[in-house]
C-alpha cells in the first residue's frame, strides 16, 4: 500500500492514519461499507458510513491516477522522450490536472498547424525566435532562408508556421495553463444569452436570457439551469475573462528581450495561443468542472431526499385498502394482509362521470368487515382529493373509525409495468399493481419503494441532467444505507429488497426467495449457508442485517452478529440468565459491565452495540407512523388566497428552496429565503422530504399554476 497515497487522504479528510489504513484493508478484502460501518468499529476507530465512502473514494481516485501515470509513462517512453526528470515529475504529482497539463506536450494527437508546421522543419526557427537574441535591425529573410522549402516557399510562411509552433509551447507550458486556470476561477465570469433566432417561450429561462455571475460562487442549480438552457438551443454561453491578466503572465514567462526583432511576432503567437487555443482549452476544463460540481451537489441533494423517503414511518403490519384514483377509468381498489399479500381487488366508479356512489359505498363497507381493515390508502394523483372525500363520506354515514392515509404515488405507473411486479403479480394487469404499490408504500415504504428506480420517484433537481452513471451510485449507495439500517425479515422480503443488503446483490437474492419457496421459512441464521452461491464470506457481511423472527433463537431476530454469539453466551453465563429472560429486560441489560467481556474479536465498540441491541432488540430506526391531512375546504388552485394558512406536506428538497404538497394537485413552491427567519445555508437544515408543516400563502398565480408559500413565523 503507497503510504504517500494514504497520508494524502488522511490530510485531506482528516482522519488517523491506521483509520484510513485499515478501512482500505478491509474494503480491498472485500468487505461492504454497511458491514465495515456496523461490525468494524474497533478496527476503523467509529468512522460512520460516510467517513468510510469518503475513503473508498479518495483511494479510488488515487488508484486511477496511479494507473494513468503508467500509461502516460509508457507512452512517453516509447517516443523516447522519458527522462528521469520527468519521470519524477509525472510520479511525484497527486493531482489530474497536474498529471494531464505534464503530459500534454507528449500526447499523440491529430495534425495541428504546429505539427505540420514542425513536420515541415520550423522547429529550429520557433526557438530561435524565442530566444530572442536578434535584435532589432536584423535580416529577418537571411534568419528565414534556411527553412524554406517547397512547403514552406517564402519568409512570410516560415514566420507563420514559427507563431504556430510559438503557440502551441505557450499552450502546453504547464505551469501558464495552471496560472490561467487560477486566474479564470478566481476573477472569471459565466454569463448566458438568449440564442440567436430563438425564444424562450415557457418562461422558464427568463432569468438567463440576460444572466452574469462570478465563476467562483455561482451555485449549482443555475448552472445546471444554464447548461440545460444552451443543451436546448435556447441559450448561449459566455465566458468572461481576465485576458489581459493572463497575456501579461504569458509576457512575463516568454519576453525576455525587448529589443528583439521578433517582439511582436511572439506578441501575436501569445495572444493567437489565448484565442485559440489556450482559453477554449481551459474554459472548457473549467466548464466540465463546474458541472462535475455541480452534478455532485444536485446528486447529493437527490440522495438526502431519497434517504428521507426510504426511511418513511412504516405503518406496519396492517391489513390496508388501497386505492388508486381515476375519473373516467375509475378507482382501482385492491385489499392487503398485514403482510402485504393481495386478498381481493376490483374497480369502484363513485365520482364522474359514473357517480356509481352507492353501490362503491356498500363495497368498501363490505370489505372493511370482512378483512377488519382500518387503514385505506390513498394515491395522490389524478382525482386524489376526490378519493379523498369519498372515504371521508364513507366514514361520516358509516361511524366507521377508519383513517384515511393520502400516499405519494410518484414511480408507482414505473413500478406496475416493471420486470418486479410482472413477476411479482403475473396475473394481474398493471393498474391491479399500482393499486398494489400504493397499499404497500403505506405499510413499508422502504421496502417498496426499492422496487423503483430511484430518480423515478421525484425527489430530486436536474436529474436527468447530471451524470447518470454517478448519480445511480450514489443512489444505490443511499439505497443500501437505508436498508441495512432498517434490516430486512428473510422470510419475508422481496428479492429487490434482499438484493441491497451487504454482500448478497441481484443473484443470491433470488437463491434466497427460491429456497424459501421449496423449503419453508428459515428458523435459523445459519441455515443460509444452504442457499446457492452464498457462502461463508456472504453470510459474513450480510448476516447481522437479516432477521429471523419467530426462529430458533432470539438473537436472530436482533442486529446482533453470529460473529458475537458466543461473546452473548458469555454474558448469559455470567448473569445466570437465558436469552428470553435478557433480551429487553432493562435492570439486567443495564448491569452488564462492558469491560469484563473484551476480546479480540469484541472490543468497546461492539459490546456497547450489543448491550444496546439488548435492550431494544430489532428497534426500528425510524419514526412511529402519525396520520396527516389536509383542510376539506381547500382542494383546488383557486380555493387559495394570499394570508392563508394551511397544512402540507414537504415533498422535494432543492437547492433554492423545497416544495410542499397542499393537497391541490399543484405544489407550491418555499424559496430558501421563505424557510427559516434565520440565515441558512441549505433548505435541507429546516425540512426534510415528507415533513409536515404549515405554510403561510404568499401569492397564488393560477394562469400560470404557481404557488408561493413561506415557513417564517409559521411553525415556531
Amino acid at each position: 500500500m503507497n503510504d504517500k497515497i494514504i497520508n494524502l487522504i488522511t490530510t485531506e479528510l482528516s482522519l488517523d492514519t491506521i483509520q484510513v489504513k485499515n478501512t482500505i484493508n478491509l474494503i480491498s478484502g472485500g468487505a461492504t461499507v454497511p458491514f465495515i460501518a456496523r461490525y468494524r468499529k474497533e478496527i476503523t476507530r467509529n468512522l460512520d458510513e460516510q467517513q468510510i465512502r469518503a475513503v473508498k473514494d479518495r483511494f479510488d481516485y488515487y488508484t486511477e491516477l496511479n494507473q494513468r501515470k503508467e500509461t502516460i509513462l509508457k507512452s512517453i517512453d516509447e517516443q523516447g522522450k522519458l527522462t528521469d526528470e520527468l519521470k519524477s515529475k509525472i510520479l511525484g504529482t497527486y493531482s489530474k490536472t497536474e498529471l494531464e497539463d505534464i503530459y500534454l506536450p507528449y500526447k499523440p494527437s491529430r495534425k495541428t498547424r504546429a505539427s505540420i508546421a514542425r513536420e515541415n522543419g520550423l522547429e529550429p526557427l520557433a526557438q530561435r525566435i524565442l530566444a530572442q537574441n536578434d535584435i532589432a535591425g536584423a535580416d529577418i529573410n537571411a534568419i528565414t532562408k534556411p527553412y524554406l522549402n517547397d512547403k514552406v516557399p517564402d519568409t512570410e510562411s516560415a514566420l507563420k508556421g514559427a507563431q504556430d509552433i510559438i503557440a502551441d509551447i505557450i499552450n502546453v507550458n504547464p505551469k501558464i495553463r495552471d496560472t490561467a486556470r487560477k486566474l479564470i476561477l478566481a476573477e472569471g465570469k459565466i454569463g448566458s444569452a438568449l440564442a440567436k433566432n430563438k425564444k424562450d417561450e415557457s418562461g422558464k429561462y427568463q432569468i438567463y436570457t440576460d444572466f452574469q455571475e462570478n465563476i467562483k460562487s455561482i451555485p449549482s442549480h443555475r448552472i445546471l439551469a444554464v447548461y440545460r438552457g444552451e443543451n436546448e438551443g435556447i441559450l448561449t454561453i459566455k465566458w468572461i475573462l481576465p485576458e489581459e491578466k493572463i497575456l501579461d503572465c504569458v509576457r512575463r514567462e516568454y519576453i525576455i528581450n525587448r529589443k528583439s526583432v521578433f517582439l511582436p511576432l511572439i506578441e501575436d503567437a501569445a495572444r493567437d495561443c489565448l484565442d485559440r487555443l489556450l482559453l477554449p482549452s481551459i474554459t472548457t476544463e473549467i466548464k466540465n468542472g463546474l458541472k462535475e460540481k455541480a452534478d455532485s451537489v444536485a446528486i447529493e441533494t437527490f440522495s438526502k431526499n431519497l434517504r428521507e423517503i426510504l426511511l418513511s414511518a412504516p405503518l406496519g403490519e396492517q391489513p390496508v385498502i388501497a386505492l388508486d384514483p381515476g375519473f373516467r377509468t375509475g378507482i382501482k381498489l385492491a385489499v392487503l394482509n398485514a403482510q402485504g399479500n393481495l386478498l381481493y381487488n376490483s374497480a369502484i366508479y363513485p365520482l364522474e362521470p359514473h357517480n356509481k356512489k352507492g353501490e362503491s359505498l356498500e363495497l368498501i363497507d363490505q370489505l372493511i368487515e370482512k378483512f377488519a381493515v382500518k387503514y385505506i390508502a390513498v394515491g395522490n394523483g389524478t382525482a386524489s382529493r376526490e378519493t379523498e372525500q369519498f372515504v371521508l363520506d364513507y366514514k361520516k354515514v358509516s361511524g366507521k373509525q377508519v383513517q384515511c392515509v393520502v400516499v405519494n404515488e410518484s414511480g408507482a405507473s414505473v413500478y406496475s409495468v416493471s420486470d418486479t411486479a410482472r413477476e411479482e403479480f403475473p396475473e394481474f394487469d398493471a393498474t391491479v399493481r399500482g393499486a398494489i404499490s400504493i397499499g404497500r408504500r403505506l405499510q413499508d415504504p422502504l421496502a417498496e419503494l426499492v422496487k423503483i428506480e430511484p430518480k423515478s420517484l421525484g425527489v430530486g433537481q436536474y436529474q436527468h441532467d447530471v451524470n447518470q452513471n454517478l448519480l445511480k451510485q450514489k443512489l444505490d449507495e443511499e439505497v443500501e444505507h437505508c436498508v441495512n439500517l432498517v434490516g430486512v425479515d428473510v422470510n419475508t422480503a422481496s428479492a429487490p429488497l434482499l438484493s441491497y443488503i451487504a454482500g448478497i446483490g441481484n443473484t443470491v437474492a433470488r437463491n434466497i426467495v427460491e429456497y424459501r419457496k421449496e423449503n419453508g421459512r428459515f428458523m435459523a441464521r445459519k441455515d443460509l449457508l444452504k442457499v446457492p452461491k452464498l457462502g461463508p464470506k456472504v453470510f459474513e457481511q450480510s448476516a447481522g442485517f437479516l432477521r429471523i423472527k419467530g426462529g430458533n433463537n432470539p438473537l436472530d431476530s436482533s442486529a446482533i452478529h453470529p460473529e458475537s454469539y458466543t461473546v452473548v453466551e458469555k454474558i448469559l453465563r455470567a448473569l445466570n440468565t437465558d436469552i428470553a429472560t435478557l433480551m429487553g429486560n432493562e435492570n439486567l441489560v443495564r448491569s452488564i459491565k462492558i469491560d469484563d467481556f473484551i476480546t479480540d474479536i469484541a472490543g468497546k465498540e461492539t459490546l456497547a452495540d450489543i448491550k444496546s441491541e439488548l435492550l431494544k432488540p430489532g428497534l426500528d430506526p425510524r419514526d412511529t407512523f402519525q396520520e396527516a391531512g389536509f383542510y376539506d375546504h381547500i382542494r383546488s388552485i383557486t380555493d387559495l388566497e394570499p394570508g392563508m394558512v394551511l397544512p402540507a406536506i414537504i415533498t422535494n428538497v432543492t437547492a433554492f428552496g423545497a416544495f410542499a404538497d397542499l393537497g391541490v394537485h399543484e405544489s407550491g413552491l418555499i424559496h430558501i429565503s421563505e424557510l427559516a427567519d434565520k440565515y441558512i445555508k441549505e433548505p435541507s437544515e429546516v425540512v426534510k422530504p415528507g415533513q409536515k408543516v404549515k405554510v403561510r400563502v404568499l401569492s397564488v398565480d393560477v394562469a400560470r399554476k404557481r404557488i408561493a408559500l413561506s415557513l417564517k413565523q409559521v411553525n415556531t
